[in-house]
């Protein structure tokens, strides 16, 4: 039986599957510039950035993935939340058991992720926040729709402040800006030479100790519009929506929302991208307006995969569906193929190559996380770490 039969058998939807593919490749794309070059600015300093080719990928990157693929993430979490609840409700089951030993084992993947992959691990957010989402499990679909555009207007305003005081900074106090930025690069220093030329333990110390350092930065500025997008997703499933691709939801999505969303980020990433570091107003003042056009845009990226999963099956849309099935899988697999190209136990590539070079790769491994995905999805029910994921979520139930 194929993937969309069954699929369909089983009364499920491929339009997550699609959208989490869709969410897999724009991270990837994101993500490899924080294993590249230094974590503290992420903008391929120290070489990454020598031709007008590196500045056009890194500008299409920032326009049309940054901001955007996590909250496309985090609204499939949402999606996936709301699953869960009708699972446990089909089968007469108790929905607080399992759900808290998903978010046990949610803890236990991060940990694996920071420690041995990646120091900006979504996952931890996630878990962390899945806590507070188990609180809105019976609000109704208005009511999650209005928290969410409350929880992302506070992520604006977050980042509002934050361009808002470093323009401060840069005009009153300039001399002070220019010792914390520093401090700052003296302060990565350690851990820049650990993976520029450390071995597989001092990527693992400084992995951690950079992680520790950088939570309490990424919490705020990611994690109200992570929780927006989880309460947009259940809204989504309570709506229909989800089930209903040909909703004209969705097609406004396309039509309106989409050039919207892209406008606006773009004109945030031209700003953002010729900015040098995060004590750059120009780069503060382009991630705001990327911020701002990141709801329009995903929103949009939603309605084309909508119209996608309508269209006729073909090999491609089982490729990126099925792959999209074993997303935990996928992402630790990214990181693991970024830490093998970029440091220096594997090819040591760290700061090494350009920016464009960088993002070809990334797209490269991106794929290539979907298709063995994919690949081993035909064979088996369920991804690998999705199997393990499930049994200890379901560990004691029938």
């Amino acid at each position: 039986m194929s993937y969309l039969q069954e699929t369909q058998d089983a009364g499920r939807e491929i339009f997550p599957d699609l959208a989490r593919a869709w969410a897999l490749i724009g991270i990837a794309l994101v993500n490899v510039a924080y294993f590249a070059y230094p974590f503290a600015g992420a903008l391929y300093a120290d070489g990454g950035m020598n031709t007008s080719v590196d500045f056009a990928a890194y500008f299409g990157v920032n326009a049309l993935f940054l901001s955007k693929s996590y909250t496309l993430f985090s609204f499939m979490f949402g999606v996936g939340f709301a699953y869960q609840m009708a699972s446990a409700e089909r089968a007469g089951a108790g929905f607080a058991g399992r759900y808290w030993r998903r978010i046990i084992g949610l803890f236990f993947f991060a940990a694996i992720n920071i420690t041995l992959f990646f120091q900006g691990d979504i996952l931890f957010i996630y878990a962390l926040l899945g806590i507070f989402l188990f609180l809105f499990r019976k609000t109704s679909t208005k009511g999650l729709i209005r928290w969410a555009i409350g929880l992302y207007t506070v992520q604006v305003i977050v980042v509002l402040f934050s361009a808002f005081g470093i323009t401060m900074g840069q005009a009153f106090a300039p001399e002070e800006m220019v010792q914390a930025q520093t401090e700052m690069t003296e302060a990565s220093a350690a851990y820049v030479e650990a993976f520029r030329n450390g071995g597989f333990i001092d990527t693992i110390h400084a992995r951690i100790g950079e992680w520790a350092g950088a939570i309490f930065y990424i919490l705020p500025g990611q994690g109200f519009g992570a929780m927006a997008f989880f309460l947009f997703g259940l809204a989504a499933v309570r709506n229909d929506l989800i089930s209903n691709p040909a909703a004209p939801f969705w097609s406004k999505c396309r039509r309106i929302y989409l050039p919207i969303g892209l406008l606006i980020s773009a004109i945030g990433a031209w700003y953002a991208t010729k900015g040098t570091s995060m004590f750059d107003p120009q780069m503060m003042w382009g991630n705001l307006l990327i911020v701002i056009g990141s709801p329009f845009a995903t929103a949009g990226y939603l309605g084309i995969l909508a119209k996608w999963s309508l269209s006729t099956d073909g090999p491609i849309k089982t490729f990126f569906a099925r792959g999209g099935t074993a997303s935990l899988t996928a992402y630790l697999l990214q990181g693991l193929l970024f830490t093998l190209i970029f440091y220096e136990y594997g090819l040591g590539l760290y700061a090494e190559i350009d920016a464009a070079a960088c993002i070809s790769i990334a797209l490269i491994v991106a794929l290539l996380s979907i298709a063995f995905t994919s690949l081993w999805r035909a064979k088996f029910k369920r991804g690998p770490l999705e199997a393990i994921l499930r049994g200890w979520t379901y560990i004691g139930t029938r």
